[in-house]
């Protein structure tokens, strides 16, 4: 699955300022996303499992490609709080390399990306995770696999995560996920895997698979880009 002659032209093509997304270095003459001693560090992350303690009830298993740390932390966040969009496509692509890891093998999958709040995907210009979404189907084609991106759910107002502690992360993403009135099952065999962009306390994807297990679509494992290292279980 990993392509790293790819995943290099991905972070070479993009047009972008001269400061790095992983180190935020200026170089001068600077035109890749991330820097080059960035970009190794990013290919050289393998993904594997990752889970929080304690786990919240409905948590499938969880596999991130890395620790919320270094070069990947700083391109998440240039990527998502910084405006950033070029990198949702070499992110899109990592994230791709973790769906594959997690399910084992190519096989028809139906990635739910984790809606952002309508007041979230204003602030950000778009829902960042669909954006990641979609980029990391195109990736999965690519390499041999039916995929289709479903959006059943919708996120509805809550308070940011960053100011909460692990009892009321819990408690607001209890009630911040509907579904979009009557949902069409996955396709027979198909897996369905929950996308993040990070796992902290595990709250999130724990209530986002609770309502698609309500549905009948319960997931087979959620994919992440990072996980907090203080949560982080292997």
């Amino acid at each position: 699955m990993r392509d790293v002659g790819a995943l290099w032209a991905d972070l070479a093509d993009l047009v972008l300022p001269a400061e790095c997304a992983g180190c935020r270095a200026h170089r001068p003459g600077l035109r890749h996303g991330v820097c080059p001693e960035c970009a190794g560090l990013l290919q050289a992350l393998r993904p594997r499992p990752a889970r929080p303690t304690p786990a919240p009830p409905g948590l499938p298993p969880c596999v991130a490609l890395g620790p919320y740390a270094g070069p990947l932390r700083e391109t998440l966040l240039a990527y998502k709080e910084h405006g950033r969009h070029g990198l949702a496509r070499p992110l899109g692509g990592l994230l791709a390399e973790v769906v594959a890891t997690a399910l084992g093998g190519a096989r028809p999958v139906t990635l739910v990306p984790v809606p952002d709040t309508a007041a979230a995907a204003r602030a950000r210009y778009g829902d960042h995770l669909d954006r990641l979404a979609r980029h990391c189907a195109h990736r999965l084609r690519r390499a041999g696999w039916p995929v289709r991106v479903s959006r059943p759910l919708r996120a509805l107002p809550r308070p940011d995560s960053v100011m909460l502690d692990s009892a009321g992360r819990a408690a607001a993403a209890e009630s911040a996920f509907r579904l979009r009135g009557r949902v069409a099952p996955a396709p027979p065999g198909a897996a369905v895997v929950v996308l993040d962009d990070i796992v902290t306390t595990g709250a999130t994807i724990a209530a986002v698979s609770r309502a698609l297990a309500a549905s009948g679509r319960s997931p087979t494992v959620a994919a992440v880009l990072a996980a907090t290292e203080k949560r982080q279980q292997s």
